[in-house]
């Protein structure tokens, strides 16, 4: 048994009926490399990951809950997993092209995970053209996140080295009530002797702050103003979803002409493109949006599980028309933002969510979830993550390409997730039912505006066909 830490209770507690605090890892396999004659099918992966449960072990906890709510719940380590329950098949529309995928994805998406049973479900989604079948992941946040993910699913691909595989594995009893409520009593008395410390910590960062020359932008000195924009409402429980891959050598290539990061490009791509989609649904781009883009502080390549990242705030300059102005505007900003949240203190937010209480902010979300408005703190989380740089393998055979996507937010209708995968930079959008009647509108205005910076830059506009992935 072990405590959810405070930020992975926190997104625990912020799940809705119509928020769902879920992820999506998805693997496109390529089965033509089998040796000839030898099936892979959903009975054969479920042994796969039978087999691999003790590399797995987050796939191995159990939520249990405290009674009443005295403390943040507890994960019960090692419970049994009915693998055909967790381990379902799926078939996608013909012709099996990237949008049937993508709109599996999304009807797969739109369901809440079952918090009696260990919060993870994997589709084996068959039907894709070319011999290809798919592997979807849907883990709850507060199992892990974008660092652990990736580790995770490194090593359920054999990417990293762990436990040889087996046929079983040993598992515990369920704690008695008295032992979860004398936990949770010794726990709040160790957090009470930390508040001095996290007082401490809070108030460092609040000195060098005053102590720095940097002045924040009027954008991130009103953080709970972001502008009106057509992504912010109360949202619906339908997820839809995209995705598009680019060559991330072609990525390299613009971001080290222009002297920026390959982080500076996802943010002026998703610029460009919001702008696009901002004067389209809302008449107008006159104002930069606010987006979270989430920064981890612990990059451990043996963490699968947990939840150690902070969202650093920053401004998106949809408002500046020309391409290039909106790649030197975002790389000056993420710098910024990067600068104020160094200066506060990478976990400030983490270490003070240990201490907030279950009921009342389970009641705080489900109002805000329900409140007709735009989100009161951001318009949007973008994020990139950077996965694995060797190719992977399941049961076999060659994994081809890799996506990945955080939860929607309370208010905020749409989430953009990058990961890079060998020599490709795939690009996910998530939205509810109401933002966008396709959200492939996003992720091909982000292969225009990355079209876009090129051309400004007197690069060639023809982009790099990555054959390895989908067509487009």
């Amino acid at each position: 048994m072990k405590r959810l830490s405070g930020w992975d209770a926190i997104l625990l507690y912020t799940e809705t009926p119509t928020v769902h605090m879920h992820t999506l890892k998805l693997a496109v396999i390529d089965l033509s490399g089998l040796e000839e004659g030898r099936k892979f099918g959903i009975d054969e992966f479920r042994q796969v990951i039978h087999r691999r449960l003790y590399k797995l072990e987050p796939f191995r906890y159990e939520l249990v809950d405290i009674p009443f709510k005295f403390h943040h719940p507890m994960w019960r380590e090692n419970c049994e997993v009915d693998i055909e329950y967790h381990v379902r098949p799926w078939r996608v529309d013909p012709p099996g092209g990237r949008r049937e995928l993508d709109k599996a994805v999304g009807r797969i998406a739109s369901t809440p995970l079952d918090r009696s049973r260990p919060l993870w479900e994997m589709y084996f989604i068959e039907g894709l053209a070319g011999g290809r079948i798919a592997v979807l992941g849907k883990i709850h946040h507060a199992l892990a996140d974008g660092v652990a993910s990736a580790n995770l699913l490194a090593r359920g691909m054999d990417l990293q080295a762990g436990p040889d595989e087996r046929d079983s594995y040993p598992t515990d009893p369920p704690p008695s009530k008295a032992e979860l409520v004398r936990t949770a009593f010794a726990d709040h008395m160790r957090q009470i002797g930390r508040i001095p410390s996290v007082m401490s910590y809070t108030a460092k960062g609040l000195q060098r702050v005053r102590r720095s020359p940097k002045k924040l932008s009027p954008e991130l000195t009103r953080p709970f103003t972001p502008p009106p924009s057509f992504m912010n409402h109360r949202i619906d429980g339908q997820r839809k979803f995209a995705t598009a891959t680019l060559a991330l050598a072609d990525i390299k290539q613009t971001a080290k002409h222009l002297g920026v990061t390959i982080n500076d490009m996802v943010l002026a791509i998703s610029a460009g493109a919001l702008r696009e989609l901002s004067v389209k649904y809302d008449g107008h781009a006159d104002h930069p949006l606010l987006a979270s883009v989430p920064v981890s502080f612990d990059f451990s390549p043996d963490r699968i599980s947990g939840n150690y990242f902070s969202g650093v705030m920053m401004t998106v300059p949809i408002q500046l028309a020309d391409p290039l102005e909106r790649v030197r505007a975002v790389h000056e900003a993420a710098s910024d933002a990067k600068d104020t949240h160094h200066l506060m203190g990478p976990e400030l937010v983490s270490r003070w969510s240990a201490y907030m209480p279950q009921a009342p902010t389970e009641k705080l979300f489900r109002w805000l979830a329900e409140k007709d408005g735009q989100n009161k703190i951001l318009n949007l989380p973008i994020s990139n993550v950077p996965g694995p740089r060797e190719p992977g393998r399941v049961g076999g055979a060659l994994v081809t390409e890799i996506y990945s996507v955080g939860p929607l937010t309370t208010g905020s209708g749409l989430n953009i997730t990058v990961w890079s995968y060998v020599d490709q930079l795939n690009i996910s959008v998530l939205s509810d039912g109401s933002t966008l009647e396709d959200p492939h509108e996003l992720t091909d205005a982000m292969i225009d505006a990355f079209v876009e910076i090129r051309r400004a830059a007197g690069l060639s506009e023809e982009l790099t066909v990555v054959e390895s992935a989908m067509a487009q």
